[in-house]
């Protein structure tokens, strides 16, 4: 790429960031051209299409995220390890409105959805880890995960008066990953057929 045409990719590429995080994904790129000094058919010739501009902004955030997983993967508890993980989804997904949405309706072709194939790795790998110890149910698939972590972004973004709204969320599918106890199990005391109570994810490690 040559310096000029690397420059104008630079610039459009933070501006979309900017842009993105005032005013959500869906905002105009007629306005992302402009605030980086070009026309929007330099955009285009860097971004063939919103998703792919998206796909772009996104990527510094697939790099922390792959990274966290990776650092999880020894963690002491792998299930809270898990639900660290998805709640820094929550939270990167959470840093531009919009996106949720998209990456819950991005067609499988689409740039978007291709970034999403390494996080979907990297999620997978710290779920089976959680279910080899008997911590989360065997059942679970990490595609279900991710997209009850997409659904939880888009209900906190759509309910910014309650900030602690993903939290409960996330602890709500920590319930619903841990095996079911066998009725009668126990030490004697009442039986008890739900999951334990489930503890607050902890963004900054298990």
């Amino acid at each position: 790429m040559r310096a000029d045409a690397r420059r104008n990719h630079d610039r459009l590429l933070a501006e979309a960031r900017a842009v993105f995080a005032e005013h959500g994904t869906d905002a105009s790129l007629e306005d992302v051209a402009r605030r980086a000094g070009v026309g929007i058919g330099t955009l285009y010739r860097h971004f063939p299409d919103r998703h792919a501009l998206m796909s772009a902004v996104f990527e510094d955030a697939v790099d922390e995220l792959l990274a966290r997983a990776d650092a999880l993967q020894t963690a002491a508890h792998p299930c809270q390890a898990l639900l660290t993980w998805l709640h820094e989804v929550v939270v990167h997904a959470a840093a531009y409105r919009g996106l949720s949405r998209a990456l819950m309706s991005a067609s499988p072709a689409s740039a978007l959805s291709r970034c999403g194939t390494p996080i979907r790795e990297a999620g997978a790998a710290l779920l089976t880890r959680a279910q080899k110890t008997g911590t989360v149910r065997p059942d679970v698939q990490i595609t279900d995960l991710l997209r009850l972590t997409h659904a939880i972004a888009l209900a906190a973004e759509e309910s910014p008066e309650d900030p602690a709204l993903a939290d409960r969320l996330l602890t709500l599918t920590l319930n619903g990953l841990k095996p079911e106890k066998p009725r009668g199990a126990g030490n004697g005391a009442t039986s008890h057929s739900g999951p334990a109570p489930a503890q607050r994810p902890n963004p900054h490690g298990a």
